[in-house]
């Protein structure tokens, strides 16, 4: 097999911390640069594709001698901070496994798509092999929302760690705000104050008994139920003023299926029902950030190929599963190509130990380029 180790410690070493995650990160300019000179060396077609000022994504190309499918390995190139973890960039091997921020999450994933795209390369196949290592993952998939109407392909497989799982399906999500309005008062006149932050307590209750209701529904299959949650609140200046502003971000987690449309008009229900109740019950609602759910079928002609590949290399086929978190894997899917993901074993994604198992990085490399000559040929 194909030893991942010394590219994955250069990519390592490089920091590549999300800025838009924390304050003054190193971005992906540095990595970036990295990646496109190392495929250029290994005859790939390399082009840049800027997200953001000195957020570059790259895409190579393994142009095939025509009339085959094209297949696309997608991997991220950011990663969370580095604050909680004890010599982040310094990558260092024990047992088998590589230590390092973002060994797991996700350059060993990343790793073996671009050692995957070298081999490749000699293989002189009919299909096109793309590979996009992309921006953004982290915080909004910014990258590869950029790149996915650029470029068309008959399968993906984003490169994610899913412990050699095969995952055709994930959670999409929908963030949104909830203002409730009072007027502001001081704190010895009642009379004339009306106290946002009580007024949120019946959002909150709604919020409760319409998670209780996505728990009773029928499960998903690979993915459960849906959720939501209260994640911040705000509200009131000084200890002696009614507040007469409240506000409350809330995040829903969705199904396949399910649209930022729905939930809209779930809080828009709870909303209405308690300004029926209470006359003096005033709120305003914002929608922001949504992303979509994956559910890619499974007898997808990516899937199938992923799983006669992975047998081979395995020696079984390797379990098809949902996961709850959400991936790029759904940017490309609405963008109509077939997405799933696999990727290497490991732990500690977001923490701080961070690990990635180097003989699963091996055997995930060996994957793809088996895929690669399956689906291209």
């Amino acid at each position: 097999m194909i030893d991942p180790e010394p590219l994955l410690s250069q990519l390592i070493a490089i920091n590549s911390v999300n800025p838009s995650l924390v304050l003054g990160g190193a971005g992906e300019a540095e990595i970036a640069a990295f990646i496109a000179r190392w495929l250029e060396d290994a005859g790939l077609e390399v082009t840049l594709h800027d997200t953001a000022p000195n957020r570059s994504n790259v895409v190579g190309i393994v142009r095939g001698s025509g009339s085959g499918k094209t297949l696309l390995l997608n991997g991220h190139m950011d990663t969370v901070g580095l604050a909680s973890m004890p010599n982040p960039l310094q990558p260092q091997v024990r047992d088998g496994r590589l230590y390092g921020r973002g060994a797991y999450d996700m350059k060993g994933g990343l790793a073996a798509c671009m050692l995957a795209s070298a081999a490749v390369r000699q293989m002189h196949l009919r299909g096109d092999l793309i590979l996009q290592a992309v921006v953004d993952e982290e915080y909004a998939g910014a990258g590869t929302t950029t790149l996915a109407p650029l470029y068309r392909a008959d399968g993906a497989i984003i490169a994610e760690p899913t412990d050699q799982q095969l995952v055709v399906a994930h959670k999409g999500y929908a963030w949104l705000e909830v203002e409730t309005i009072g007027v502001a008062a001081h704190g010895s006149r009642p009379d004339l104050g009306v106290d946002a932050i009580v007024k949120m307590a019946p959002v909150l209750a709604g919020i409760e008994a319409l998670q209780q209701r996505l728990q009773a529904q029928p499960a998903h299959p690979l993915l459960g139920h849906a959720s939501l949650h209260a994640s911040l609140i705000q509200g009131g200046h000084e200890l002696a003023t009614y507040p007469e502003r409240c506000v409350l971000t809330v995040e829903r987690r969705t199904l396949p299926g399910e649209t930022p449309a729905g939930v809209e008009a779930e809080m828009q229900a709870i909303l209405r029902q308690q300004g029926q109740a209470d006359p003096a019950f005033k709120a305003e609602m914002r929608m922001g950030m949504s992303r979509p759910p994956l559910e890619t079928p499974q007898d997808a002609a990516v899937v199938q190929v992923v799983q006669r590949a992975a047998a081979g290399v395995f020696g079984r086929p390797p379990e098809l599963a949902g996961v709850s978190y959400w991936t790029d894997a759904a940017t490309l899917w609405a963008a109509g190509i077939p997405s799933l993901l696999l990727g290497p074993c490991g732990g500690g994604a977001h923490a701080a130990e961070e690990w990635v198992d180097l003989e699963s990085v091996a055997a995930c490399t060996e994957i793809y380029i088996e895929t690669a000559r399956q689906f291209c040929a």
